[in-house]
C-alpha cells in the first residue's frame, strides 16, 4: 500500500476511547495536499496509525447532520 500523506487541519472531537487506546475521531484533514475534507475513523494516539474511515464534504456532512436531527433515537 502506498503511503498517504495527510494534515490534520482541525481536531473537531473525539466521538469515542476504544479499549486499546485509539480514539474515533471527527476531524478536517488533507490528504494528499488536496482540499481538506471532514473524516471520522480510528486513531491511535499520536495519530501515526489509524483505521478505515469516511470522508466527507462539507455538503455531505449538513446532509448527514439533517439525517442525524430527524432520527428518533429513543
Amino acid at each position: 500500500m502506498a503511503n498517504l500523506k495527510y494534515e490534520i487541519k482541525e481536531t473537531i472531537g473525539i466521538i469515542s476511547e476504544g479499549a486499546k487506546g485509539w480514539n474515533k475521531e471527527l476531524n478536517l484533514i488533507s490528504w494528499n495536499d488536496r482540499e481538506a475534507k471532514y473524516d471520522l475513523r480510528d486513531w491511535d494516539q499520536n495519530h501515526e496509525k489509524m483505521g478505515k474511515g469516511i470522508t466527507l464534504s462539507k455538503e455531505e456532512l449538513i446532509h448527514l447532520k439533517k439525517l442525524l436531527s430527524e432520527m428518533d433515537l429513543n
